[in-house]
């Protein structure tokens, strides 16, 4: 019933035999742990940071409280001198850089990625080195094309490293309607037009807002909701 090996050479060979088969299995084991444990590392850093990445889309989005417009003055009563756009964090944001964001603007003129800026146009242009800051008799219609500027919550014009939200600051952005893509200089954004902006924040986060303007303005200076 039972085979006894009496040569001890033969069961000699048999435990070496048995002792390499074993190590090797050992040897399998260990390399199969060690990718599984690499594997699950590489999971979890992406797991991580994808979570981060969602989490910074949903809470670092930027939330529109109001748009308006204001009307130019009797000169020219059928357009806007201003479009304001007041912005706030969403809930549970933590602090956005708005000088960091862009806007995607697409207005009758055309379409422009808008980014922003202090600068007026006179600096733009190369002429002197003054910004919107520095001088008071500066405002809007020298903001200059393909950018926008930030006023804080007294209306004044903000530097990039004061242009961030957070839950006790609430700005205003603000377009120039003379330039692009809302209109040119002899045809400013006016009755009835409309335009649409993507504000994507520093995490890529979106929010879009529609603008139309009302068909008919009633007065210079006023301000009409958009």
């Amino acid at each position: 019933m039972f085979e006894f090996i009496n040569n001890d050479d033969d069961r000699g060979q048999v435990g070496i035999g048995t002792l390499i088969v074993f190590i090797a299995m050992v040897l399998v084991a260990a390399i199969a742990a060690g990718v599984l444990i690499n594997t699950a590392g590489f999971l979890q850093s992406q797991a991580e940071a994808t979570g981060q990445e969602s989490t910074d889309l949903v809470s670092e989005r930027i939330d529109v409280t109001s748009t308006v417009g204001i009307v130019n003055d009797s000169t020219n009563p059928q357009t806007l001198s201003e479009i304001r756009v007041g912005v706030a964090g969403a809930a549970g944001s933590t602090q956005i850089d708005l000088s960091s964001a862009t806007i995607q603007a697409v207005g009758p003129n055309g379409q422009a990625n808008l980014i922003f800026t202090d600068n007026d146009n006179a600096t733009a242009n190369g002429d002197t080195d003054g910004t919107l800051l520095d001088d008071p008799s500066l405002g809007v219609s020298d903001i200059p094309e393909g950018t926008f500027a930030v006023q804080n919550s007294t209306g004044n014009f903000t530097t990039a490293s004061e242009a961030v939200l957070n839950d006790d600051e609430r700005f205003t952005v603000v377009f120039n309607p003379e330039t692009d893509p809302f209109g040119a200089t002899d045809d400013a954004f006016s009755q009835g037009e409309q335009t649409s902006l993507d504000i994507v924040s520093p995490s890529g986060a979106t929010t879009s807002v529609d603008l139309r303007a009302p068909d008919l303005f009633t007065e210079g200076g006023e301000a009409v909701r958009l």
